[in-house]
């Protein structure tokens, strides 16, 4: 699998933008997918993440505290593409940001980055006051 992040630039805080990331491969619908950060002088975080897809059962997502109520991770498996829409950007949200696909099923580790088995070379975002 192979991913492709974009979308990242600089914005004024409060702001929006929003970020894409392409999958090549056949099993996109079934990986769950994340974001993550890295931010100057920190360590990477997890942002977001949603569980794979299947026509019976709705999506999981989960978000880090520090995004909660702004940011949105969703998928759409007919474009292998996983977003993330940003809204009320703040300075702290500028960061490199990533996106990971998770071969393994299991939704509990998927804020962990060592549960992830391929990775996007990142997108810079940076908020400015």
């Amino acid at each position: 699998v192979q991913l492709q992040a974009s979308g990242g630039g600089l914005v004024q805080a409060g702001g929006s933008l929003r970020l894409s990331c392409v999958a090549s491969g056949r099993t996109f619908s079934t990986s769950i997918m994340g974001w993550f950060r890295r931010a100057p002088g920190k360590e990477r975080e997890s942002v977001a993440a949603v569980s794979w897809s299947a026509g019976w059962m709705p999506e999981r997502t989960s978000y880090a505290d520090s995004v909660k109520g702004r940011f949105t991770i969703s998928r759409d498996n007919a474009k292998n593409t996983v977003y993330l829409q940003m809204n009320s950007l703040k300075l702290e949200d500028t960061a490199i940001y990533y996106c990971a696909a998770m071969s393994s099923p299991l939704y509990g580790g998927s804020q962990i980055p060592g549960s992830y088995d391929y990775w996007g070379l990142g997108t810079l975002v940076t908020v400015s006051s």
